[in-house]
């Protein structure tokens, strides 16, 4: 996967669970989809496979599905 490849994902607090992270920046469609492709071995967290859905991830995460990949970020403070 290219770097370019990655969309910035700001979330407002400091962290945010996978499983709620999936949904958010639509790398699942729901809950439901977000657990099975978490049990199924299809989620990376850095470049390392992830089966705990409530796995606590921070800004500089990397997290990459077969939908896609997202980085999370810190919100932006002046917004």
């Amino acid at each position: 996967m290219d770097s370019d490849d990655i969309v910035e994902l700001p979330i407002r607090d400091a962290m945010i669970r996978l499983g709620q992270l999936l949904k958010l920046a639509d790398l699942a469609e729901d809950g439901l989809m977000a657990k099975q492709i978490i049990e199924d071995g299809l989620v990376t967290v850095n470049g390392t496979v992830e089966t705990r859905r409530g796995r606590q991830l921070v800004p500089g995460d990397t997290i990459a599905t077969p939908n896609g990949a997202v980085r999370i970020s810190a919100p932006d403070p002046s917004a």
